[in-house]
Formats: C-alpha cells, sequence, structure tokens
C-alpha cells in the first residue's frame, strides 16, 4: 500500500466517528476472549524456531475439538428429543470443522524431519495419543477402547468425565433408537445394550437403513440423518489419514514419543468403521 493509499484510508477512519476508543470502564475484545491467557499459553521448551508451530498446531486442533464436542453433544440430545433439524445444524458445524482441522495438517508438514528433531526429545512421554478430547470424540461416536482410560488415572476429575461418556450412548446408538421410534424393526436388546462396548453392525439395523433409503420420502429426517453422520465418519477417516501421512513424513515409522507404533499404529484405526451399516448399504442398495 503507498503513502496516499495510506493517507486515505487514515481519512476514512477518521470519519468513523462512532468507533470507541476509551476503554476504561468497558470490558476490551481482548478480555472477552481472554486473550492474555490463551496467547501466553505457548510454552517453548527448547530454542528452535518450528516448536512454536508445533505448539499453536496442536492448541488449535484442541480448541476446534472443544467445538466438535460442543456440537456432538447437543446433537445426541437433540436426536433423544426427536429434534432433527437443530441436530441437522449441529452435524453440519461439525464436518466444517473437519475440514479445518485437516488442513492444519498442511500446515505441520512444512516442518521437516531434521527440524523436529531439534526438539522431540523435550516432549518426554507426551504425544497426541493421550488427547482426551479426541477420545471423547471417538467415545460420542462409537468407538469405545477402555486401556485407552488408563491413561487418564493421573486425574480423577477427567477420568470421571472420560468414563461417563465412555458408557453413554453415542450418536449411531441415538439414532438406532430414532429408527425404532419411526416403527422400523430394530432389535429390541440394541436399545438396551451397554454402550461402552463397540458397536459392531446388526442385521435388522442394516434391514432399517436400507428400507429408509429406499423409501427417502417417507422417511425424509432418517435419510438425511444418515447422510449427516456419513459426511462425520468421511471426514474423521481423511483426519485420520492426513494424520497418518504427516507423522509419516516427518519421523518415517519410529515409535511415538507416547510409546504408540506411531504409522503403524495410525494405519490399523483407518481400518475401523463407525457406522458399519450406512456403508454396507452402498453395495447393497
Amino acid at each position: 500500500m503507498d503513502n496516499q493509499s495510506i493517507s486515505m484510508l487514515h481519512e476514512k477512519l477518521k470519519q468513523e466517528k462512532g468507533i470507541h476508543t476509551d476503554f476504561k470502564n468497558d470490558m476490551t475484545y481482548g478480555e472477552y476472549l481472554g486473550l492474555d491467557q490463551l496467547l501466553s499459553s505457548q510454552k517453548l521448551l527448547s530454542n528452535h524456531h518450528d516448536e512454536m508451530l508445533f505448539i499453536i498446531i496442536h492448541q488449535v486442533s484442541e480448541l476446534w475439538m472443544k467445538l466438535i464436542l460442543h456440537e456432538l453433544k447437543s446433537a445426541i440430545t437433540a436426536i433423544q428429543q426427536n429434534k432433527m433439524q437443530p441436530a441437522f445444524k449441529m452435524l453440519s458445524r461439525v464436518t466444517k470443522i473437519q475440514t479445518q482441522i485437516i488442513q492444519a495438517w498442511d500446515v505441520l508438514s512444512t516442518m521437516t524431519p531434521s527440524e523436529y528433531l531439534e526438539f522431540r526429545d523435550k516432549l518426554g512421554k507426551a504425544s497426541g495419543f493421550q488427547s482426551y478430547q479426541y477420545r471423547l470424540i471417538e467415545f460420542a461416536l462409537g468407538y469405545k477402547t477402555k486401556h485407552i482410560l488408563k491413561i487418564y488415572e493421573k486425574d480423577k476429575a477427567l477420568s470421571q468425565v472420560l468414563d461417563e461418556a465412555f458408557k453413554a450412548p453415542s450418536i449411531y446408538d441415538v439414532s438406532i433408537q430414532a429408527l425404532a421410534r419411526e416403527g422400523l424393526p430394530i432389535n429390541k436388546e440394541l436399545l438396551t445394550r451397554d454402550f461402552s462396548i463397540t458397536y459392531g453392525g446388526e442385521e435388522s439395523v442394516a434391514a432399517a437403513w436400507k428400507e429408509v433409503y429406499l423409501n427417502v420420502d417417507k422417511y425424509w429426517d432418517l435419510y438425511q440423518l444418515g447422510e449427516k453422520l456419513v459426511d462425520i465418519e468421511d471426514w474423521l477417516q481423511q483426519w485420520r489419514f492426513r494424520h497418518m501421512k504427516t507423522v509419516e513424513r516427518i519421523i518415517g515409522f519410529k515409535i511415538g514419543t507416547g510409546g504408540s507404533s506411531g504409522v503403524n499404529y495410525l494405519k490399523k484405526v483407518l481400518d475401523h468403521r463407525f457406522f458399519p451399516e450406512l456403508w454396507d448399504l452402498r453395495t447393497n442398495l
């Protein structure tokens, strides 16, 4: 921008007489957002330039995951209350958030293996594998892994939150209940099953979803619900894939700082399906 353009911009700003500049007794933008705390939360353990990138990428991802959980919890409640339209809005928002998290891997992948090695040892045993919000997302989607809970025993309050989420119905469990509410013949044992066990598929659910997709006009809300769930799983798997490829690009097949097998572990979880009948019906329709 040249000097003339800058002068014109300053003149235009002067004409905005309603702009508030005195905040002695009013809350500022920074105070509302808690920016002092937020922007001072990057505690570098090394002097390496790229550690700031590493910390911020993961902190931003955790903030997005917090919003995903906020939307998923409300969507589960809405579906239980048969309030489908609000649930659809929330689930659509989740997929948009997922695109942001996926793109974060592109930024992190600008860090080379040599650069990461300069500060990797400073992480100790800390690892993204320990992200409790990611585990809560998996629980909300129905993937329940009991051995994971041991990681969080250090924090009693957090451990209780995870235990409750572990035992609670997932979004797919309440979707199956929604199928039953519409009169579709669902195995009654599924409606009161132990929700701490990862759901693996069932014939009556497969038949119900097939009926929905063959009679879209009759079951329009359930049809939309099915597609919203497919969107979420699709984007989650893309996030998992980008995670795996970014890790492979930066550390190859080294063991993760948290003790996992790294890339090999990330490849294994790609095979898990959250909503199996919704994917199988693509073949069976």
